[in-house]
């Protein structure tokens, strides 16, 4: 009688010890991928759940963003011109059963492929548009990244090109030419003002022209702005209406 008791209490423990072992946590942002002898049976969590020891095992998922760092990749443009471009990567599972199954490494794989993205989409642009379409460019990756990930159950969520180096010889070549861009839009700013200013001064003549008094009132006002300058001598010239005025009173 003691030894079946004994052996009651033994299969008690043993139950015990066995539902125990089965246990599992997982955290909020996780996942538990699990499989029943070999199988894929679904995906648990978050919080505690009992998977059958020996039989079930599991695989945990991190579901946060994880940001990747794409070293520089040293490439071509379209134009031919050799950069050196570096990005950034944002990216998290949506299906931990697919982030298991689908690939060995879905961290490894996506990096893998944001480098190589990155290499053929900067292959494809020339080196103006690089430089002042870039949220185009990031848009891009970000599109061909995420299409390629899907069957992984990852989704990329942001690409951004943070750096572009290119050749100091190219980058003064690029300054001498932007120099040169800005003289251009500087004579062509004095030539239109000469223009109006020529246009302006057209009109003026055609006004003046139409009085006698007018060109004595515009030497007047000419005098009176040389003689707000000091040590300025005037040489005021009479005008021939003058001397024919005294002329006739003579007569």
């Amino acid at each position: 009688m003691f030894g079946i008791e004994v052996l009651v209490i033994l299969a008690i423990i043993i139950l015990i010890i066995f539902l125990l072992s089965g246990l599992r946590i997982v955290k909020e942002y996780e996942r538990a991928v699990i499989f029943r002898l070999g199988r894929l049976v679904g995906v648990r969590g978050p919080g505690i759940f009992f998977v059958i020891p020996f039989i079930e095992t599991l695989t945990k998922i991190d579901l946060r963003t994880i940001t990747y760092d794409v070293p520089k990749q040293d490439t071509l443009t379209k134009d031919n011109v050799p950069v050196s471009v570096n990005a950034v990567v944002y990216f998290r599972v949506v299906d931990p059963g697919k982030a298991v199954v689908e690939v060995e490494n879905y961290k490894l794989a996506t990096a893998q492929l944001a480098q190589t993205t990155l290499r053929s989409v900067i292959g494809q642009v020339d080196l103006d548009e690089l430089l002042s379409n870039r949220e185009r460019i990031n848009a891009k990756l970000r599109e061909i990244l995420d299409e390629e990930t899907n069957p992984w159950g990852v989704r990329v969520s942001a690409v951004e090109i943070k750096d572009v180096e290119i050749p100091e010889e190219m980058r003064k070549i690029m300054a001498m030419q932007a120099e040169a861009e800005r003289e251009k839009r500087a004579k062509i700013i004095k030539a239109e003002g000469e223009l109006q200013a020529s246009e302006t001064l057209l009109k003026a003549s055609k006004i003046i022209e139409q009085s006698h008094v007018a060109p004595l009132l515009r030497v007047l006002q000419t005098l009176s702005e040389i003689g707000m300058v000091n040590n300025t001598t005037i040489v005021l010239p009479i005008p021939i209406e003058i001397l024919e005025y005294f002329k006739k009173k003579k007569e």
